[in-house]
């Protein structure tokens, strides 16, 4: 006598039902872990940034010297690059100390310094990690592994960092 071996349709379509009662739950979970995984590396960019600079005004701060400064001496050993403000805020990285003459391309060169983990990338074209452009006189970094528009703008005149997590 001859067996057959092999699943009935009945059990092939239990096993259909329950993986796809699974994936309906399980998709959107992913899809918000993955989201909250981006708006955590934007967040994470910006403090980053924020210390960034903080650490900057505190090294002009420290040299005692109240004025606008090209290669800020002291930060950023060797190179010492960073030019500041007359209020001591990082404004470029290629001799301009004002913080109202701020280019998307200086604004990229300054993240470039500022943010020394080579896994962060910023550019004025599309392809980086960060998008940089002027806003409003401002540095903006926009996020591009998502569309959501997640931001961090700079203020070079003020100092403020301001990190905009997009719903």
């Amino acid at each position: 006598m001859n067996k057959n071996v092999g699943f009935t349709l009945i059990e092939l379509v239990v096993v259909i039902a329950i993986l796809s009662i699974l994936s309906v739950v399980a998709l959107p979970k992913f899809t918000e872990i993955s989201d909250g995984a981006h708006r955590a590396s934007v967040e994470s960019a910006g403090g980053a940034l924020v210390s960034a600079v903080s650490l900057v005004r505190a090294q002009w701060l420290a040299n005692g010297t109240r004025t606008a400064i090209t290669d800020l001496p002291g930060y950023g050993e060797p190179n010492n690059v960073i030019d500041v403000s007359l209020d001591g805020w990082a404004t470029g990285v290629n001799g301009n100390t004002s913080a109202t003459a701020m280019t998307a391309a200086e604004c990229n060169s300054l993240w470039e310094e500022l943010i020394t983990s080579y896994s962060l990338t910023a550019s004025t074209a599309v392809g980086s990690d960060y998008l940089t452009t002027i806003n409003s006189g401002d540095c903006r970094y926009t996020y591009q592994a998502t569309a959501d528009g997640h931001n961090i703008e700079y203020d070079p005149e003020t100092g403020d960092i301001h990190t905009e997590l997009l719903p």
